[in-house]
């Protein structure tokens, strides 16, 4: 299996989209910040992944995500999750 995925930089709430053939691996190494793309981003927290039986259709994908398409993707099928995360750090008053 080969896997797209999506994290979500807490620090500046930007995704960064990339694939990998060992998710659980991949996530590690991003958060002990050994990912020189996303080592300044930390904290990073995994958003969204896709499950691909072969390497080129991960890679097919990860391209389409980071287009204005596909980023309006994310932001169609992430709505819910990213309307709570806005909601819950909205300032009451």
């Amino acid at each position: 299996m080969h896997y797209t995925y999506v994290l979500r930089s807490q620090r500046d709430k930007r995704f960064c989209t990339g694939y990998t053939s060992d998710l659980r691996e991949r996530i590690r190494e991003h958060g002990l910040g050994r990912v020189q793309s996303t080592a300044h981003r930390l904290p990073l927290r995994l958003v969204y992944y896709e499950a691909c039986l072969n390497r080129e259709d991960a890679l097919r994908r990860e391209r389409f995500l980071k287009t204005g398409k596909g980023k309006r993707f994310l932001n169609n099928r992430l709505a819910g999750f990213l309307w709570s995360v806005r909601k819950s750090t909205l300032e009451r008053h």
